[in-house]
């Protein structure tokens, strides 16, 4: 059981750096070939299109190939699209990759969700919180590695490294055993779970999900386009070079990783929806302040707290709507994760737009916009549910 949560962490950790990458070298991509943000939305859109993608297919091709075969397939599919990533190909075959890649990670991420909600019967959420603390690793340190990338000329070559960590990771999945949890990574175990789970709604639990699907869809999308379009955003208003704008990403994910620590400690003593109605309350505060900052060391600093703010909103979110939708724990899953993942996709390709034909400060104030119903979301679901402790073992 180690094993796999070992493997599932380097999963994540994967899937962090594949998330990231694109916005980390977005200005390079865009000067090399001569394009504008709005191209950049696209690539980000075409990205989180096939990502979207990847989760709704996962239920089927787990049935069909078992969850450990399409783990295979799906991390060689991510390594090879991000080598050919590398090789810097026209642009519209730019698009093509990264909808393979998006199909990816997003697959990647769900099944590597599930088999741990599956294989680990205690302390559910302190082993999510510990995925969730790998994925904002390795999306802080793609920025760096990136950044490092740029500086000595060879910015292409991170791409590569993505693809090899990928591949590698994938013949790990291919040779080494795992345990007792070989039996969900089975196509018996995945056919009798996926025939299992209760997939109908009752007309309450369709009002509760929906309102679950708006919110991860504005989270998300939220979060990726501040992360995608963050160093261009400092570029243009503070006029920084490429290398301190791509490390502005760097600092954001840093502060996600150490709240993600600590996100599964505070889960055990707080109620949830007040946790979400603060942790909402701080990312408006301090997106609005992002609006009015003038130089570096400011733009850091409340770089910092956003991340901060919004390190927990995503694995609480999801427990707490498993909680109000008890026993659809994997259909919930997928259908949220996925809702993040059209966020992921529709909100950069508004942010491009609007940089491309309006300025950076309609597009920061888009993104303010989304904090702003996050909170209100946040707002009603503690004055619905505000009297309601969840229990933090994900049951």
């Amino acid at each position: 059981m180690n094993r796999l949560l070992f493997m599932g962490c380097t999963a994540y950790l994967l899937v962090g750096l594949a998330h990231v990458i694109i916005g980390s070298l977005l200005t390079e991509l865009l000067d090399h070939y001569h394009l504008h943000y709005s191209n950049g939305g696209q690539l980000i859109f075409t990205q989180f299109s096939g990502f979207l993608l990847g989760v709704l297919l996962v239920p089927w091709m787990t049935a069909k190939f078992s969850k450990r075969t399409t783990l295979i397939m799906m991390l060689v599919g991510l390594g090879l699209a991000q080598i050919a990533y590398g090789f810097l190909p026209p642009w519209p075959f730019m698009y093509v990759i990264g909808f393979i890649a998006g199909a990816g990670f997003g697959s990647i991420e769900a099944i590597v969700g599930t088999l741990i909600i599956e294989s680990i019967h205690e302390k559910k959420a302190k082993a999510m919180s510990r995925l969730e603390v790998f994925f904002g690793v390795g999306a802080l340190i793609m920025p760096v590695v990136a950044g490092w990338m740029i500086y000595i000329g060879y910015w292409y070559l991170s791409f590569y490294i993505i693809g090899a960590a990928a591949l590698l990771l994938a013949l790990g999945f291919k040779l080494l055993p795992f345990g007792q949890a070989e039996a969900h990574l089975s196509r018996k175990v995945s056919k009798t779970t996926k025939a299992a789970i209760p997939l109908r709604y009752n007309n309450k639990e369709k009002y509760i999900l929906l309102f679950c699907i708006l919110f991860f869809l504005i989270y998300v999308g939220s979060e990726m386009s501040l992360v995608n379009f963050l160093p261009s955003f400092l570029i243009v208003n503070l006029h920084l070079d490429s290398v301190s704008a791509t490390n502005s990403v760097t600092y954001f994910w840093l502060t996600m990783a150490i709240g993600r620590v600590f996100t599964g400690i505070i889960a055990d003593k707080v109620n949830h929806a007040a946790f979400l109605l603060w942790s909402t309350f701080g990312a408006v505060i301090f997106t609005v302040l992002f609006a009015f900052v003038f130089n570096s060391w400011t733009a850091f600093a409340v770089v910092l707290l956003i991340g901060l703010f919004m390190s927990g909103i995503f694995a609480i979110s999801l427990i707490y709507a498993n909680h109000l939708l008890p026993g659809k724990t994997e259909s919930t899953t997928s259908i949220l994760i996925a809702s993040g993942g059209i966020g992921g996709a529709l909100m950069p390709l508004m942010i491009g737009w609007l940089m491309d034909h309006y300025s950076v400060s309609a597009a920061v104030l888009f993104i303010i916009s989304g904090t702003v119903i996050l909170l209100i979301m946040s707002f009603i679901a503690y004055r619905v549910r505000g009297n309601t402790v969840v229990p933090s073992t994900g049951k």
